[in-house]
């Protein structure tokens, strides 16, 4: 069960993520770090536990009003040999490539920046390439052939349901259970709802690979000893 840590970055800096209402973003706020610089919350989250990987969303990337790539090859380089897995809005070979080319990142597909799910296809078989299937309150966001159809799946998924990002409610269970059921045998994490240790075996038993967490961690309701008795 691998528990990676999240960072949202909007606005050059870190935000704590609220269900999914990104206008409401505001910068965090967190023991683990004196300010919210991404480089400063990413090592306060190392200070935790050794995690293998962090994973970043570039809120900037992903909404067209920039990008955080300087600061994401900084935090590359401080947290190595752990790995990144960054959400930028990727949608072309050549997007997908410059963030290949930074050591030791892997490249996530947000679902909701694909309006034709048939433009994955030539990044599908990619190992550095992880699909992010994002989920609002009410819908999937994306091109419903992706969700529907298994096939377009490279070897590792995320069940992001925005909605439980932050809410304290837990993971939504039964809809990460029928994802796990059709991925035919990947790599299913889970994104969203995340509280403590009883989540994380629950997501376990429901067939997760790992766990995407930011605020139980902030809260300080996952600590190091709490992870350390989960491995």
């Amino acid at each position: 069960m691998q528990v990676i840590p999240v960072i949202d970055i909007r606005k050059g800096v870190v935000v704590r993520a609220i269900s999914g209402r990104r206008s409401e973003y505001k910068p965090i706020v967190t023991p683990l770090a004196q300010t919210s610089a991404p480089l400063d919350v990413a090592r306060g989250l190392m200070s935790v536990h050794p995690f293998e990987t962090l994973y970043i969303a570039d809120l900037d990337a992903i909404e067209g009003r920039g990008e955080n790539y300087d600061t994401i090859r900084a935090i590359s380089e401080a947290i190595a040999p752990a790995g990144l897995w960054v959400d930028a809005g990727s949608k072309r070979a050549a997007e997908i490539d410059r963030w290949l080319a930074l050591p030791q990142v892997h490249v996530v597909i947000g679902s909701e920046s694909y309006e034709n799910a048939c433009e994955l296809c030539s990044f599908r078989d990619n190992p550095h390439v992880v699909l992010s299937l994002d989920f609002s309150a009410r819908s999937f966001l994306g091109d419903e052939a992706l969700l529907n159809d298994a096939s377009l799946w490279p070897q590792r998924v995320v069940v992001m349901t925005l909605a439980r990002v932050g809410s304290g409610l837990g993971p939504d269970l039964m809809s990460f259970r029928e994802i796990v059921r059709r991925a035919e045998g990947r790599r299913v994490f889970a994104a969203g709802g995340v509280r403590s240790v009883g989540d994380l075996v629950a997501l376990e038993e429901a067939g997760a690979a790992g766990a995407l967490v930011a605020t139980a961690l902030h809260d300080g309701r996952l600590t190091h000893a709490d992870l350390a008795q989960l491995r």
